[in-house]
Protein backbone atom coordinates (compact mmCIF):
# COMPACT_ATOMS: atom_id res chain seq x y z
CA UNK A 1 0.00 0.00 0.00
CA UNK A 2 1.40 3.97 -0.98
CA UNK A 3 -0.31 6.55 1.48
CA UNK A 4 0.65 10.14 -0.50
CA UNK A 5 -0.02 13.73 1.99
CA UNK A 6 -0.64 16.46 -0.56
CA UNK A 7 -0.35 19.58 1.96
CA UNK A 8 -0.29 22.92 0.90
CA UNK A 9 2.79 24.14 3.39
CA UNK A 10 6.13 25.90 2.61
CA UNK A 11 9.06 22.98 2.57
CA UNK A 12 10.87 23.59 5.52
CA UNK A 13 12.18 21.63 8.52
CA UNK A 14 10.75 22.76 11.51
CA UNK A 15 12.33 21.42 14.76
CA UNK A 16 9.49 20.71 16.49
CA UNK A 17 7.55 18.65 14.40
CA UNK A 18 9.53 17.51 11.34
CA UNK A 19 10.92 14.32 13.99
CA UNK A 20 7.18 13.42 14.71
CA UNK A 21 6.68 13.24 10.98
CA UNK A 22 9.76 11.26 10.36
CA UNK A 23 8.77 9.14 13.77
CA UNK A 24 5.11 7.80 11.86
CA UNK A 25 6.73 7.59 8.66
CA UNK A 26 9.35 5.39 9.95
CA UNK A 27 7.46 3.18 11.86
CA UNK A 28 4.22 2.80 9.51
CA UNK A 29 7.03 1.12 7.15
CA UNK A 30 5.75 -2.40 7.60
CA UNK A 31 2.63 -1.42 6.76
CA UNK A 32 2.29 0.90 3.70
CA UNK A 33 5.03 3.53 2.04
CA UNK A 34 3.75 6.88 3.53
CA UNK A 35 4.98 10.04 2.23
CA UNK A 36 4.37 13.93 2.26
CA UNK A 37 4.80 16.29 -0.63
CA UNK A 38 4.35 20.19 0.70
CA UNK A 39 3.07 22.14 -2.39
CA UNK A 40 3.32 25.92 -2.27
CA UNK A 41 3.83 27.28 -5.51
CA UNK A 42 4.09 30.95 -7.00
CA UNK A 43 0.55 30.52 -8.26
CA UNK A 44 -0.76 29.98 -4.98
CA UNK A 45 1.35 32.55 -3.19
CA UNK A 46 -0.19 35.22 -5.34
CA UNK A 47 -3.71 34.04 -5.04
CA UNK A 48 -3.11 34.37 -1.37
CA UNK A 49 -2.91 38.46 -2.21
CA UNK A 50 -6.07 38.20 -4.20
CA UNK A 51 -8.69 36.76 -2.14
CA UNK A 52 -10.09 33.33 -0.76
CA UNK A 53 -11.61 32.05 -3.67
CA UNK A 54 -8.87 32.55 -5.68
CA UNK A 55 -6.39 30.69 -3.12
CA UNK A 56 -8.74 27.70 -3.28
CA UNK A 57 -8.82 27.58 -6.98
CA UNK A 58 -4.66 27.35 -6.90
CA UNK A 59 -4.86 24.85 -4.27
CA UNK A 60 -7.08 22.82 -6.92
CA UNK A 61 -4.91 23.73 -9.69
CA UNK A 62 -2.11 22.63 -7.71
CA UNK A 63 -3.42 18.70 -6.47
CA UNK A 64 -5.13 18.26 -9.82
CA UNK A 65 -2.31 16.30 -11.23
CA UNK A 66 -2.53 13.83 -8.20
CA UNK A 67 -5.68 12.73 -8.50
CA UNK A 68 -6.25 9.79 -11.11
CA UNK A 69 -5.25 6.50 -9.83
CA UNK A 70 -5.68 6.40 -6.44
CA UNK A 71 -8.27 6.98 -3.75
CA UNK A 72 -8.64 10.33 -3.00
CA UNK A 73 -9.51 11.82 0.72
CA UNK A 74 -9.43 15.65 1.28
CA UNK A 75 -9.44 17.23 4.58
CA UNK A 76 -12.52 19.35 5.13
CA UNK A 77 -13.53 20.90 8.58
CA UNK A 78 -16.70 20.76 7.58
CA UNK A 79 -17.09 17.26 7.02
CA UNK A 80 -18.12 13.82 8.65
CA UNK A 81 -15.50 13.36 12.08
CA UNK A 82 -14.81 9.61 11.96
CA UNK A 83 -13.76 7.23 14.89
CA UNK A 84 -10.44 5.44 14.40
CA UNK A 85 -11.82 2.33 12.90
CA UNK A 86 -13.90 4.48 10.54
CA UNK A 87 -10.81 5.75 9.29
CA UNK A 88 -8.48 2.19 8.82
CA UNK A 89 -11.78 1.08 6.82
CA UNK A 90 -11.44 3.83 4.69
CA UNK A 91 -7.62 2.43 3.94
CA UNK A 92 -8.57 -1.07 4.06
CA UNK A 93 -7.92 -2.58 0.57
CA UNK A 94 -6.72 0.47 -1.04
CA UNK A 95 -3.78 0.45 -3.24
CA UNK A 96 -3.06 3.83 -3.58
CA UNK A 97 -4.40 6.41 -0.79
CA UNK A 98 -4.02 10.15 -1.24
CA UNK A 99 -4.82 13.19 1.10
CA UNK A 100 -5.10 16.48 0.38
CA UNK A 101 -4.60 19.53 2.88
CA UNK A 102 -5.37 22.36 1.80
CA UNK A 103 -3.99 26.28 2.45
CA UNK A 104 -5.38 28.70 4.86
CA UNK A 105 -8.34 29.04 2.84
CA UNK A 106 -9.71 25.24 2.65
CA UNK A 107 -10.49 23.47 -0.50
CA UNK A 108 -12.95 24.31 -2.90
CA UNK A 109 -16.71 22.40 -3.27
CA UNK A 110 -15.40 21.65 -6.94
CA UNK A 111 -12.13 20.36 -5.53
CA UNK A 112 -14.10 18.24 -2.50
CA UNK A 113 -16.29 16.77 -5.39
CA UNK A 114 -13.69 15.12 -7.15
CA UNK A 115 -12.21 13.00 -4.16
CA UNK A 116 -13.61 9.81 -3.63
CA UNK A 117 -14.10 11.36 0.18
CA UNK A 118 -13.79 14.09 3.18
CA UNK A 119 -13.18 13.52 6.54
CA UNK A 120 -12.67 15.79 9.32
CA UNK A 121 -9.52 15.75 12.11
CA UNK A 122 -12.30 17.77 14.03
CA UNK A 123 -14.07 20.83 14.81
CA UNK A 124 -10.88 22.64 16.30
CA UNK A 125 -8.75 24.53 14.39
CA UNK A 126 -5.44 23.68 13.76
CA UNK A 127 -2.01 24.05 12.16
CA UNK A 128 -1.13 22.68 8.97
CA UNK A 129 2.22 21.40 10.50
CA UNK A 130 0.10 20.24 13.48
CA UNK A 131 -2.69 18.74 10.91
CA UNK A 132 -0.25 16.72 9.36
CA UNK A 133 1.19 15.21 12.60
CA UNK A 134 -2.63 14.20 13.40
CA UNK A 135 -3.24 12.98 10.67
CA UNK A 136 -0.09 10.54 10.23
CA UNK A 137 -0.60 9.49 13.74
CA UNK A 138 -4.26 8.48 12.77
CA UNK A 139 -2.84 6.43 9.45
CA UNK A 140 -0.60 4.46 11.24
CA UNK A 141 -3.56 4.09 13.87
CA UNK A 142 -5.30 2.20 11.02
CA UNK A 143 -2.73 0.53 9.53
CA UNK A 144 -2.37 -0.87 12.59
CA UNK A 145 -6.25 -1.71 12.99
CA UNK A 146 -6.22 -3.23 9.78
CA UNK A 147 -3.23 -5.13 10.43
CA UNK A 148 -4.21 -6.44 14.28
CA UNK A 149 -1.80 -4.94 15.49
CA UNK A 150 -1.51 -3.73 19.50
CA UNK A 151 -1.16 -0.20 18.92
CA UNK A 152 -4.58 0.97 18.89
CA UNK A 153 -5.54 -0.75 21.73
Amino acid sequence: MKINIYIVDKKSKDKLYAPLIEHYIKIAKPFAKVEVFEIFTKEISKAHDISSEASQKSYSFAFQKYLSGAYNIALNPSSKELDSFEFSNMLKDRGVVNFFIGGAFGLESTFLTQCNNDISLGKITMSHKLAKVVLLEQIFRGLTILNNHPYHK
